[in-house]
């Protein structure tokens, strides 16, 4: 039991430092507990190795990986972009119609394709909501996040938490989740969630994002572009610019290349300098400096908006923001180590990491998940970012290439999916038999199948109608979840047969002497929701599952109750934006700083967690 608590702690401890990918987390977490279990040096986790490694047959881990990829299906037809735009014509410029708008979208579409994918395909449309209408980005960003988790709670298939948490009720409590098992309090969770935002919330968000201002000012970085002549007899004349600066000795890169009022960007890479060209230069003030010195260079000033920055004959969008979500090939790379400028053609400017903007030696800093890069790059370079799921690029591409023609099938394949769990075919088949006469009618009941099974259904439908090609559900899936559900869901079972389960809800249990059971839920809801904070959604409810069912046995409460408080608390993660990855999409885009989550995510958190507690009771009882 210690050294299950032990590895429960590391994990702890590596979630919250990020030293290691999360998902990698979850496999060392897997590894230890093969290693010291029944098959390995000890017998300390009593986990076997099938037991170890069976997160990746895990009913829970298939289905979200199979959703995963329906979701993709659904965002290729641009549906929901659609959605969007119509939202943004509906919008105008009223913050108050902004606000419906956006949750009005964001949060029922989110029960129904998994919430993360619907924030990631929304961000641009709700930046661009928030250009055209004259509004901050940091007004309508949080409330987008937050409205998508209230939505993924109307449904089992809103977020990869409830199909987690389901998996883990089966196996605890043999009650796994229909599909609209709590969709009756979701919708009170939505109501109640969405009243906050549009009445209190937005009034807490500060506009981080000044409505009139331009990247280059928005980001700071006017001291950090400076423009210089190159002189006669300048050592780099006849030099191509990809080798003009010595990039270990020198934090510089340059932007643009001015030739005879003719601009260039990029891809300049292989352009030949001459003497008399004006270089754009992103670099600090003293770099600036010893370049001048060195390279026989003549400082001209320095562009001080968008405008001066671009090239006249270039669309206006050649400066973009892109956000880094999970399993980019960026995460845990360097701009000096990945070949993201090669690829793109593309210069970063400057980048916000965790609310802190970063301007200077860049080229060394490791990319997170959420960091948010300020790129310039030609027009054609924005729209196959745009087009990569390792990127999402805060504005929408003017002429999005989607699959609309297939807006039918994909619709006709997620109510299938959705149909052939939700339908109660044991109750149809015995009506139809009554009215009929027909007897075996009554074994309808054989049509009902487990999500698992027609979410799978599914993604052959998607790729036989067209609706997806064979090479893209292999990147529609993201891995680092899949992985990161696979290697933690042994840790539960572990936390179950060692009897830490046990011990914790025994503990938790002694609350009951001194609160009513309603209280003790409270104070489940509210540690899940702590917890959720600082590591991952679906690691929270393994670790909270096992023991809030335990808490619930030893004091004479419905566990289910308990489980649906771990689930909603964990499913709906305000206070941080680590603790929920829809959060960490709109960190950067709205300039968010750590403490605006807290400023309108704390009463938020503490609102629903009345609301949430009183309606499990109401609805199934304690």
């Amino acid at each position: 039991m210690l050294v299950v608590f032990a590895i429960i702690l590391l994990a702890l401890v590596l979630f919250v430092t990020e030293w290691l990918p999360i998902d990698v987390t979850a496999i060392l977490v897997m590894v230890l507990l093969m290693v010291l279990g029944t098959d390995g040096v000890a017998n300390f986790t009593e986990i076997s190795t099938a037991e170890g490694t069976s997160g990746f047959s895990n009913s829970a881990t298939i289905t979200v990986l199979a959703m995963l990829i329906l979701s993709s299906g659904i965002s290729q037809t641009g549906v929901v972009q659609i959605v969007g735009r119509k939202m943004s014509a509906f919008a105008g410029e009223d913050l108050d119609k902004q606000l419906l708008a956006t949750i009005g979208v964001s949060g029922p579409i989110s029960g129904f394709i998994n919430n993360t994918p619907v924030v990631a395909i929304l961000v641009p449309v709700v930046s661009d909501i928030a250009h055209k209408g004259k509004t901050s980005p940091s007004k309508l960003l949080i409330p987008l996040s937050y409205a998508s988790m209230f939505g993924g709670m109307l449904t089992l298939i809103g977020t990869s938490t409830n199909i987690l948490a389901s998996d883990v009720s089966a196996r605890l409590l043999d009650h796994p989740f229909s599909m609209f098992e709590f969709t009756q309090l979701g919708i009170v969770v939505l109501l109640v969630g969405s009243l906050y935002l549009m009445t209190v919330g937005h009034r807490l968000l500060p506009e981080r994002v000044p409505v009139d201002e331009d990247y280059v000012t928005e980001y700071d970085i006017e001291e950090y572009l400076t423009e210089v002549i190159v002189d006669e007899g300048s050592p780099i004349v006849g030099s191509t610019v990809a080798d003009a600066i010595d990039r270990v000795a020198f934090d510089a890169d340059i932007l643009q290349v001015v030739r005879d009022d003719e601009e260039f960007i990029e891809p300049i890479g292989q352009k030949t300098i001459r003497a008399g060209d004006t270089l754009r230069l992103r670099a600090d003030r003293p770099t600036v400096q010893q370049l001048v010195e060195r390279e026989t260079l003549t400082i001209d000033g320095g562009p001080e908006t968008d405008a001066e920055l671009e090239p006249e004959e270039i669309p206006d969008r050649t400066l973009v923001e892109v956000v880094v979500p999970r399993g980019s090939f960026l995460v845990g790379e360097s701009l000096e180590t990945s070949t993201f400028r090669q690829r793109y053609d593309a210069t970063v400017l400057a980048f916000r990491s965790r609310g802190e903007t970063v301007r200077s030696d860049m080229d060394e800093r490791r990319i997170r998940v959420g960091d948010t890069l300020l790129v310039q790059a030609a027009p054609d370079s924005i729209d196959r970012l745009s087009q990569n799921d390792d990127f999402i690029v805060a504005h929408e591409p003017d002429e999005p290439d989607y699959r609309t023609e297939k807006i039918p099938h994909a619709t006709a394949i997620m109510a299938g999916v959705v149909g052939f769990v939700a339908v109660p075919w044991g109750a149809v088949g015995t009506a139809l038999a009554g009215v009929t006469g027909v007897a075996a009618l009554e074994s309808m009941s054989a049509l009902s199948l487990p999500i698992m099974v027609t979410a799978l259904a599914g993604v052959v439908a998607m790729v036989a109608s067209g609706v997806l090609k064979p090479t893209e559900i292999y990147d529609a899936v993201e891995w680092d979840v899949i992985f990161l559900l696979a290697g933690i869901i042994p840790l539960g079972i572990a936390l179950e047969q060692t009897g830490g389960a046990d011990l914790l809800g025994s503990l938790v249990a002694s609350t009951g002497a001194y609160l009513p059971a309603l209280g003790v839920l409270w104070v489940f809801y509210l540690a899940t929701g702590l917890i959720t904070g600082v590591i991952s959604n679906n690691a929270s409810v393994v670790l909270m599952l096992p023991v809030a069912v335990e808490t619930a046995s030893q004091i004479g409460a419905n566990p289910f109750a308990f489980v649906l408080a771990v689930t909603f608390a964990a499913s709906t993660a305000f206070l941080t934006p680590v603790g929920y990855q829809t959060n960490l999409f709109v960190y950067g885009p709205g300039g968010y700083k750590f403490v605006d989550f807290v400023r309108v995510g704390a009463p938020l958190q503490f609102l629903l967690s009345i609301v949430t507690v009183l309606g499990i009771n109401f609805f199934w009882g304690l």
